[in-house]
């Protein structure tokens, strides 16, 4: 990890700093599962006071990509196949809900409109590239509901989410032009009002990446 010197943006920003220059490391797979990170060695790469490298793994804490256990270091959280299930379960409710509201007044959100034409023109095939814009089409969804708990309720795992979907393209699991078909179906099904078939849709392709990845973690 780079230095980075402690700015004067005062203690939450030099925080706020940390944690989002560790979380990308987390996600970009530099910081592995499993890996430790302590207060001392955070502090030295990023060239903070210990507080606020302690602020910055207890915000990652809170956010389900770092774990600690009693009397031991912060560690990056393992994806395991249960907790792969949980997560997209969990996603798989949320979204649902909100496609159905959607759907009851023909609402399609400009902004998963926007991020579906991204994925769409990317060449066929895994790419890692998806994650950004199919992260950014999914939570569009739920902010189009203009609800702040139910927009803070999804962020709490939007990490854990990312962490998922960052080792299903990793791995090269997913098309690129099948997310973007099964996206737009989704749609499709919001703009003719039809809430249980969009449901549906959202289920089969939350699913078809969940079993993806749990194979190919029950594998390694």
């Amino acid at each position: 990890m780079t230095s980075t010197p402690e700015t004067p943006l005062g203690v939450v920003g030099v925080v706020d700093a940390v944690t989002a220059q560790l979380r990308g490391r987390i996600l970009s797979g530099e910081i592995r599962s499993g890996d430790p990170l302590t207060e001392a060695a955070v502090s030295q790469a990023f060239g903070v006071a210990r507080p606020s490298a302690k602020a910055a793994i207890e915000q990652l804490v809170a956010s389900g990509l770092l774990v600690r256990t009693a009397h031991r270091s912060a560690r990056v959280v393992g994806i395991d196949p249960e907790t792969v299930r949980d997560v997209y379960r969990t996603r798989t409710r949320l979204e649902s809900a909100a496609l159905r509201e959607l759907a009851s007044t023909r609402s399609v959100p400009r902004a998963a409109l926007d991020a579906n034409a991204e994925i769409l023109a990317m060449p066929s095939g895994p790419d890692p590239a998806t994650v950004g814009p199919d992260l950014r089409f999914h939570t569009a969804l739920i902010d189009a509901l203009d609800s702040e708990r139910t927009g803070r309720m999804y962020r709490s795992v939007l990490d854990e989410v990312r962490l998922c979907m960052a080792q299903v393209q990793g791995r090269r699991l997913l098309d690129a032009s099948d997310i973007g078909a099964q996206h737009a179906d989704i749609l499709d099904a919001v703009a003719s009002g039809e809430g249980e078939r969009a449901a549906a849709l959202l289920d089969a392709h939350l699913s078809s990446a969940e079993e993806r990845l749990v194979e190919a973690l029950d594998a390694d």
